[in-house]
This record gives C-alpha cells, structure tokens and sequence, in this order.
C-alpha cells in the first residue's frame, strides 16, 4: 500500500481511456459499486463482484467516453461520459454517466476540477443526474457546478424507475 499525500499544485488530469485499461476500470468499479451498495441494493455475483454490464460499449460505442483520473500522476478514479439523457431519452445531451473519485482524494477540490475539465472537452447541454438519497453527492455537484458556472444552477427532481434523483442541467459553450 502506497501512503498519498497531496498538494494544491499537484496536476489533476482525467485522461482518455484506451481499450487496455478496461481491467483497470473493472477494478475501480467495484469500489465505485461497494460506495453506492450503501444507497441501493447491489448484489455480488458468485465471484464475489459486483460487475458493471455497459463497461465494454464505452470501447465500442462511438457516444461513450471513459477517462481515469490522475492526480500527481497516481491513479485517482474514472469518469463515464456518453451523450443522451438516460432520465429523458433526449440522445442530444451529455450525461455524466459514473464519476468515481478514490476517497483518500475527496474534499480537496479534485472532484471539481475533473468535472469542470470535462465540461470544457464536451461542450453542450448537460446533464447530471444524482441519487437523492446521496446528499454528500448532492451537495458536491451543486457546488461543482456553481464553481465551473459562476452561479448556481437549481436542480429538479425526478422519479424513475423506484428511484428519486436531483438532476442538474446546464449548457456549456464551445
């Protein structure tokens, strides 16, 4: 195990995936599901993990875009970016489908920065969609999107699926 210590000049990078790095991700997953595991009722398989099914299709899906985060040139957790809403259908908006940083990098503004840089590489309407129950998560995107705005962008709620989210929405120009 490798001690972290981290800086405020430290580089923050969310770099495109390549189609071997996928095991990476398949790793990272699992904590990204054991996090979430507290919000909903996620099983493991006989292996003992939780898998995510649409891991491939973000390597074979020209919509899908997969970036692990670098911070300091460690790896600090991935992004799953792909266009169309997956709450209303709309195939015209970025959705930021899974956003996973490793706890030891949270509350240092990491979480901010990869998400405004992100913004800037896919410009364009957006969506980003969080449990209600998540009110940590919640109250991060609020803040990161009032950071990377400038102001604050009020969010709705939605029920689907069993479910209740805050969905933020907001464009980005190019």
């Amino acid at each position: 195990m490798t001690e972290r210590a981290t800086s405020q000049t430290e580089t923050v990078e969310a770099l495109p995936a390549t189609p071997e790095q996928q095991p990476i991700f398949a790793n990272l997953l699992e904590l990204y599901a054991y996090d979430f595991s507290h919000f909903l009722a996620l099983e493991l398989d006989e292996t003992g993990r939780f898998g995510y099914r649409d891991l491939p299709l973000y390597w074979t899906d020209p919509d899908r875009y997969p970036s692990l985060v670098r911070v300091g040139g460690k790896l600090a957790g991935f992004t799953l970016v792909r266009m169309g809403s997956r709450l209303s259908g709309d195939r015209g908006v970025w959705d930021m489908a899974e956003f996973f940083v490793v706890r030891g990098y949270r509350r240092q503004g990491i979480g901010a920065r990869v998400a405004g840089d992100l913004w800037r590489r896919f410009p364009g309407p957006w969506e980003v969609r969080v449990m209600e129950a998540n009110i940590s998560a919640v109250h991060f995107w609020g803040k990161a999107i009032e950071r990377f705005a400038g102001h604050a962008i009020a969010s709705s709620r939605i029920e689907k699926d069993g479910a209740s989210w805050r969905v933020f929405r907001f464009s980005v120009s190019g």
